[in-house]
Formats: structure tokens, C-alpha cells, sequence
């Protein structure tokens, strides 16, 4: 039996929707496989995360798993199954669909063996009636943000099931992902997808950006830095003497679907610890005067 969802998610039962999810971010954050190599339990850990919010982060299931725990409600005609009834009142008998096609089949002899002929769904004799097609069965899954930008495969929980989905490189939060026949009952499977933020990427279409700081003396003289790409390896960037805070360098093609990456630089400016220093900096400022908040909007 598997564990309490609340009890993996380390939740109360009163817990609101924006509380779980915020639980489930964390831990798969800190389970993720990328973040783990090769360590099982954490592999595991990050699976069992995954399905208590399988369950916790869609409504209905979390409605059913409240009042039913992991036994669901017994199954009825609403889980698209035949159930034959002897209609005797409470001692009423049913029988399961393969009992009912081999009842009709002698019954009614060998040219009846196809239940669905006696049901109507395919007529013979007349006119040919179709069932109604079943509603897709429509849920979310969080994805992590690599996966989203690169592609890839993840596995989910679909009504005691492991299913394989395939994640498109490039997909936008809050699109949907059709699975034909893999919802629960042959049902298909309708995927609204959510992408987990990135510690340190930051998405524009299909350009990424990652903020990386240098320091005054970088900034003034220019120098070399190693930076991170989507893909997980590291480029040297060369930062131009008299960078300014805020400028962006271009990586082409390292973002998404052929987009850019961008560096956005960031200025670490440190305190003057002692006199000299503050008259070092004070010497610079006489030897360099400027006033950057010429041509400011407000000026």
C-alpha cells in the first residue's frame, strides 16, 4: 500500500490547492534526478512525490482519495463497464462483461456472439447507431524546466498506471499534451502542463537568460567568466572592458529551438573596508568623472 499523499508532501488535510503545490515544487526540486545522479533513493523519493500529487493536485481525484482513501468507490456503470442486474431486489446478481457476452452467445445462438449487436451499437438488420464518444479525462502534471526547454520523457500515474509521456522541446506553461486512450478507461488523456521555475534561467520565448555577476574590477578592465547553458555544460564568456550593469551578451543558439541565450551582467560593488581604499576609489572618480543619470527620463 502506498504511502498518504499528505503524509509525502509533508501537508496538512485542511492544506489549501496554492499550500500542496507549493509543497510539491520543493520536494521535487530537491528529489529531482538531475540534482541526484545516480542516487536511487532519491529517485524513488522523487517518484513517490510525483504520485501523491498525481492525486493531490488534481480536485477530483483528491475528493475521491479523501473519502474513499487508495480502495476508490466501488466500481459502477459510471466506470464504463456492463453490469447485468437480475432485478430481485437486494439479492440482485451481476454479471461481468464476458459473462454477458458468453450468456447472449447461447442465448440468442452464434449469429449474436458480438454483444455489441445485441446492445445496439452496431445494428445489422438497420440503421447503424455509434455510441457516444466518452469525455477525454483532463488533468495537470508539472514538468521541470529543462524538459520543457529541451524535451524529453516523463512518467505519470494515470489510474494505477504508468503512462510515458513525450514533452516536446519548446512547450508553454499551460499547454495541453492529448495522450489517445491512455486516460482512465480507454478514455484519452487531456495534460495541462505547468513548468517548475529554474534556480537560475529565466525564459523569453525562446530565448533563455541567466544573470551573472562580475565585479568592479571585471567590469572596468574586462575579463573571462564561465557561464552555464540549458544543456548542462559551461562556455567562457568575454566580458568587455567598461560593462555596465544590465548589458545582456548574446550565446546564438543556445536557447531554445534555435533561440539565444542571453548573460545579463550584474555588478557586485563591495564596500570600502578601509581609508585607503576609499581614497583609491576617490582618485578613480577625480581621474574619471561622470554623471551617468545624464539623459535619464526625469532629468
Amino acid at each position: 500500500m502506498p504511502r498518504d499523499p499528505y503524509e509525502v508532501l509533508g501537508v496538512a488535510r485542511d492544506a489549501s490547492d496554492d499550500a500542496i503545490k507549493k509543497a510539491y515544487r520543493k520536494l521535487a526540486r530537491d528529489y529531482h534526478p538531475d540534482r541526484n545522479p545516480g542516487d536511487k533513493q532519491a529517485e524513488a523519493r522523487f517518484k513517490e512525490v510525483q504520485d501523491a500529487y498525481d492525486i493531490l493536485g488534481d480536485s477530483k481525484k483528491k475528493a475521491q482519495y479523501d473519502r474513499f482513501g487508495f480502495a476508490g468507490p466501488r466500481a459502477g456503470p459510471q466506470d464504463g463497464g456492463f453490469h447485468w442486474g437480475f432485478s430481485g431486489g437486494p439479492g440482485e446478481a451481476e454479471m461481468d462483461p464476458a459473462q454477458a457476452q458468453e450468456f447472449f452467445s447461447q442465448f440468442f445462438g452464434g449469429g449474436a456472439a458480438d454483444l455489441g449487436d445485441i446492445l445496439g451499437r452496431r445494428n445489422r438488420g438497420g440503421r447503424g447507431r455509434r455510441a457516444a464518444p466518452a469525455a477525454p479525462y483532463e488533468t495537470e502534471i508539472t514538468i521541470p524546466f529543462a524538459t520543457a526547454a529541451q524535451g524529453g520523457q516523463v512518467s505519470i500515474r494515470i489510474d494505477g498506471r504508468e503512462v510515458d509521456v513525450k514533452v516536446p522541446a519548446g512547450i508553454d506553461e499551460g499547454k495541453a499534451l492529448r495522450l489517445h486512450g491512455q486516460g482512465p478507461g480507454g478514455t484519452d488523456l487531456h495534460l495541462k502542463i505547468r513548468i517548475e521555475p529554474h534556480p537560475y534561467f529565466r525564459r523569453e520565448d525562446n530565448d533563455l537568460v541567466v544573470e551573472t555577476p562580475i565585479t568592479v574590477s571585471e567590469a572596468i578592465l574586462g575579463a573571462k567568466v564561465d557561464v552555464p547553458t540549458i544543456d548542462g555544460a559551461k562556455l567562457t564568456v568575454k566580458i568587455p572592458p567598461g560593462t555596465s550593469s544590465g548589458a545582456r551578451l548574446r550565446l546564438r543558439g543556445k536557447g531554445i529551438k534555435g533561440g539565444d541565450q542571453y548573460v545579463q551582467i550584474k555588478i557586485v560593488v563591495p564596500a570600502a573596508a578601509d581609508a585607503r581604499s576609499r581614497e583609491l576609489i576617490e582618485e578613480f572618480a577625480q581621474l574619471h568623472p561622470q554623471n551617468p543619470r545624464t539623459g535619464a527620463p526625469w532629468e
